[in-house]
């Protein structure tokens, strides 16, 4: 007969006669105590451990339906056998507590404990198994306090508050990490965002003396669109479209100690450009309906030959494009700020100051300092004030406003340093609230508007420098035309991170300019291998030194490069020797330099500053012959050196600069 032929769930068997070898005597059970009971709760039975043992002896173990018996459950606790004599717990007298032991505890070589029935009758209370064996607990007890020391509270309680504490500041790291992120997430998502940069062009002069630094073209836009109407400036039918009416482009090197914003002035002069057509409204690319003619424009457009056009024509990737062109920098944060969020940040820090020695009216938008001297001005004040071309006392137009723009921002980049606005997050939302439904932006979000401020923060005043493009005289179209080779050696001097006029140390004393030097020594170190591709010789202007004293050598080399094709200036001598035959070259000028390079038989390469477009070869004592060179547009990969002793970056004497240290009125 089976286990489940004698077992009736909820009433116990009729116990079989004393001595009996039939199944039912294992499977009679006592009556049930109530749900929930304790082993030590339930009722006795009236046999005796002996004959417990005797029929255990006899007869083979069975299995029940699937339930745990109490004491297979105690075995699986306590990691003993159920076979295993347990061990007995006597009331009287109680002995002292045991020492603790860490159980036994199952592995892999352990044998599966035996699934064998224990009969409930074999279950007495004085043989439970200690629980406390198995998972020992605080128990109260009667007996006296044993003989060990006592444990040291003083030393738990401080482990449960250093814990507690550590538990604090991990909710607290998280909270505050939570609210930053979540912060940074609903910005990021309020940003509008525009393509505007181009990294691949190869109009970036010198990327690897580049790496690191971080490029932004910052634009205060000229429109009349939305909210911008209600700033004074007239609505759409005074002026459609939006056009770039403030340009800086802002140079932080990858050692973050200076900060350089080069100004160009909205009517510069340029050549016009093909770009895709943009819609200031919509912000999108593309051709551009005409609802007169209901038809679609061009896919691609001319600027004109002012630069504030080719924001108007092709928006921010073609002003990128201009700029790039001009200044050879890589641009790699993009920004556009319309009226309206330029008066709205200027009104979240609370107004910045500003100093005039006159008051200031303007023939077109009437007074905006009706008195002079040291003032706060509000956010609409302050647009009038860096927009104002036309001012009575001022002479020299847009120039003027340049100079003002400069002075209003270094005011106000000294209000952000001094209230300390980029390290509290509060005051940073509320500024970046002010203007983010009012920009344009391209490769920005929260955290580079952060890391742009510590950067700053971390900067002296007097290590940002405020410089404008130098201009020649004005022509009959009003355009102004940059000096290319002063241009040349501005942005050269911040590719390099050479000294800028009045630029200062942290601790606002000048920085001495380079040292003139007709001898640049090159260096073996810093070199780096350069992708070029060589460019036609009759492009390149070439300079020709003698170092080896050798009389009349630079002039045979001079006449052999100028049969190859190259435009080749005077020769001349160069004070000290030089075991190698060098060719220096300013940056920018990489192709023109691997292709006079290609002329000789393993010479050094450097780059310097202060040489312009032109490439100068000084010939070592390893000088042999001049060979032609390699044939135009071929690749070639040349191992280049950055000299630090070169000739200085000799910058124009009249440019116009503000330092943002200058407190001085104007």
């Amino acid at each position: 007969m089976s286990d489940g032929d004698n077992a009736t769930p909820g009433r116990p068997a009729s116990p079989g006669p004393g001595g009996s070898s039939g199944d039912n005597q294992w499977l009679t059970r006592s009556a049930r105590p109530a749900p929930g009971a304790a082993p030590w709760e339930r009722g006795r039975s009236s046999r005796t451990p002996d004959d417990v043992d005797a029929k255990q002896s006899d007869e083979p173990a069975t299995h029940h339906t699937g339930a745990l018996t109490v004491a297979e459950l105690i075995a699986k606790v306590s990691g003993t056998r159920p076979d295993e004599e347990p061990t007995r717990h006597r009331a009287e007298p109680e002995p002292p507590l045991p020492a603790y032991s860490e159980p036994h505890r199952a592995t892999d070589t352990d044998d599966e404990p035996a699934t064998e029935v224990m009969p409930p009758v074999a279950l007495y209370d004085s043989e439970l198994p200690i629980l406390t064996d198995a998972r020992p607990v605080k128990r109260a007890v009667d007996a006296p306090a044993p003989a060990t020391p006592a444990p040291h509270r003083g030393r738990h309680r401080a482990m449960i508050i250093g814990r507690v504490a550590a538990a604090l500041i991990a909710i607290c790291a998280l909270a505050i990490t939570g609210a930053a992120w979540q912060w940074q997430s609903a910005k990021n998502r309020s940003l509008n965002r525009v393509s505007a940069l181009d990294p691949n062009s190869r109009d970036i002069l010198d990327p690897n003396a580049q790496y690191g630094d971080e490029n932004f073209l910052i634009v205060g836009v000229d429109s009349r669109i939305g909210q911008n109407s209600d700033m004074g400036a007239g609505d759409t039918e005074d002026a459609a479209g939006a056009r770039s009416d403030t340009v800086m482009l802002v140079n932080i090197p990858a050692d973050r100690k200076r900060v350089v914003a080069v100004s160009f002035p909205r009517d510069l002069a340029i050549t016009p450009i093909k770009c895709e057509p943009w819609n200031a409204e919509t912000g999108a690319y593309g051709p551009i309906y005409d609802e007169d003619t209901e038809s679609y424009g061009p896919d691609e457009v001319y600027t004109e030959t002012k630069l504030n056009s080719a924001y108007s024509f092709g928006g921010p990737k073609c002003l990128v494009k201009v700029i790039q062109k001009l200044s050879g920098l890589s641009i790699n944060r993009f920004m556009a700020v319309d009226f309206s969020g330029f008066a709205k940040m200027v009104d979240a820090i609370g107004g910045v100051e500003v100093c005039s020695t006159t008051p200031l009216e303007d023939y077109e938008l009437g007074t905006v300092l009706a008195n002079a001297g040291r003032q706060i001005i509000d956010g609409h004040t302050a647009l009038q004030y860096v927009r104002a071309r036309q001012v009575t006392t001022e002479t020299n137009g847009d120039y003027g406003r340049i100079k003002r723009q400069q002075l209003f921002l270094s005011s106000l980049l000294r209000s952000l340093i001094s209230k300390e606005v980029f390290f509290s997050l509060s005051k940073l939302n509320n500024v970046v609230n002010m203007f983010i439904d009012d920009s344009y932006v391209d490769n920005i979000q929260t955290k580079d508007l952060v890391d742009l401020g510590q950067s700053i923060q971390g900067v002296n005043a007097g290590r940002i420098t405020f410089v404008t493009v130098p201009t020649g005289i004005t022509d009959s179209e009003g355009n102004e035309p940059p000096r290319e080779e002063d241009m040349r050696a501005l942005f050269d001097a911040i590719i390099n991170d050479d000294p800028l006029p009045e630029e200062k140390n942290a601790d606002n004393t000048p920085v001495p300019e380079t040292p003139a030097s007709n001898q640049p020594a090159p260096n073996t170190a810093n070199g780096e291998l350069v992708d070029a591709v060589t460019t036609s010789p009759g492009d390149i202007t070439v300079r020709v030194s003698n170092s080896t004293g050798e009389s009349g050598l630079a002039t045979v080399a001079a006449n052999e490069l100028q049969q190859h094709g190259f435009n080749v200036t005077d020769p001349d001598d160069y004070p000290g020797p030089l075991a190698s035959t060098t060719v220096f070259f300013s940056a920018g000028n990489e192709q023109a330099a691997a292709t006079v390079a290609s002329s000789f038989s393993n010479p050094t390469i450097e780059r310097v500053t202060g040489m312009g477009t032109t490439i100068r070869v000084v010939l070592g004592s390893d000088f042999a012959s001049v060979a032609p060179p390699t044939p135009s547009g071929s690749p070639i990969q040349v191992h280049v050196l950055k000299g630090t002793s070169s000739e200085p970056t000799h910058l124009p004497e009249d440019l116009t600069v503000t330092n943002a240290a200058d407190t001085t009125c104007e």
